[in-house]
């Protein structure tokens, strides 16, 4: 008899098994880009030449290290605004001048009061979901008469979300506006501890419960020790812990068009480094929006003054933002929202 009861057992674990098996399958062959071409022709938009251009101008010694509340990042800030302006791309209707005040009171060390910077395509279809591609705009400032530039931290970051945006803003006048609404969100005073993405989730300008997922850029410009060998990667965290469909939508964009190397090492539960709850997708995380954390790693410049925008790999930076483009490209336009899911 109990022979007879561990067969049984040993069966249904078996049709248990087929059957997630199964849907894993059915849920990666459902993911596919039936506008190849078309998002092909916007993805090569995005260039080394220009994000050159951008990483300079943000990491630039006359904003004195973009430290939160002061007049180096303040500078930034509108730098930024005045860039969204320049493609058409308009502000949220309630902040008109593309400006979220983070009080002085929300933040620590005395600093002054400081803004996130919001600026949004609306979707055609969808309008009132959103897709959220992120990054920060502040950096550490002056230390010891030192200014520490940023170039990969988050100089990166900020100029891979303004070829999206120009991307974007290009497939529209072309008469492909996405389905769904696009928000480019720079948050401030990530550096001293996520407040800027924390003010912002805890006051959100569009509504959260209806965001479909946030794509969070934060250095990804540079190359790591472990990767020296083969500088063709990037590191992927949180895409699985919320979604399995979003898991495997930025493994279909990588596979259609980038072919880079997918790096899950830090994605791990029990990765020491703890790089998950660091960077501003966390506290989206925290409101359960489906998140991922487009990342380089840390190398030899990191949170140094040596981390200068000559040091930045251009064309590296170009495939890295082409993928992000990619994903957040089917999200926006997939026929059915992201499925808040692990199978």
């Amino acid at each position: 008899m109990k022979v007879l009861v561990a067969s049984a057992l040993i069966l249904v674990g078996s049709c248990s098994t087929l059957r997630h098996s199964e849907k894993i399958d059915n849920l990666k062959e459902s993911i596919e880009y039936d506008d190849e071409a078309i998002v092909k022709q916007y993805l090569n938009t995005i260039s080394k030449e220009e994000l050159k251009i951008y990483v300079e101008e943000v990491s630039s010694d006359k904003y004195n290290g973009r430290l939160t509340g002061e007049e180096g990042h303040n500078q930034v800030c509108d730098y930024i605004r005045n860039y969204y302006k320049s493609q058409n791309i308009k502000a949220p209707e309630s902040h008109p001048n593309y400006y979220q005040k983070v009080p002085k009171e929300e933040l620590p060390n005395d600093l002054k009061d400081s803004q996130n910077i919001i600026a949004y395509i609306e979707g055609s279809e969808f309008p009132d979901e959103y897709v959220y591609i992120t990054a920060h705009s502040d950096h550490e400032g002056v230390i010891d008469g030192e200014i520490y530039n940023g170039a990969d931290d988050n100089g990166s970051g900020t100029a891979a979300v303004f070829e999206i945006a120009e991307a974007f803003s290009m497939a529209i006048e072309d008469g492909y506006r996405p389905k769904r609404s696009i928000v480019f969100l720079h948050v401030t005073a990530e550096e001293v501890g996520l407040h800027g993405s924390r003010y912002y989730t805890d006051h959100p300008i569009f509504p959260l419960e209806t965001t479909v997922s946030t794509l969070n850029i934060d250095m990804i410009g540079r190359v790591d020790e472990r990767h020296k060998e083969n500088e063709n990667y990037i590191y992927l965290i949180g895409a699985d812990k919320m979604s399995t469909e979003l898991h495997f939508i930025a493994q279909e964009a990588n596979s259609t068009f980038t072919n880079l190397e997918l790096d899950y090492t830090y994605n791990a539960d029990n990765d020491h480094n703890g790089y998950y709850y660091r960077s501003d997708h966390y506290n989206f995380a925290t409101k359960g929006v489906p998140v991922i954390f487009f990342f380089n790693g840390e190398h030899e410049d990191y949170t140094k003054p040596t981390d200068t925008a000559d040091k930045i790999n251009y064309p590296l930076l170009a495939k890295r933002t082409k993928l992000i483009f990619a994903t957040a490209w089917y999200l926006a336009n997939a026929p059915n929202r992201l499925k808040v899911e692990i199978i």
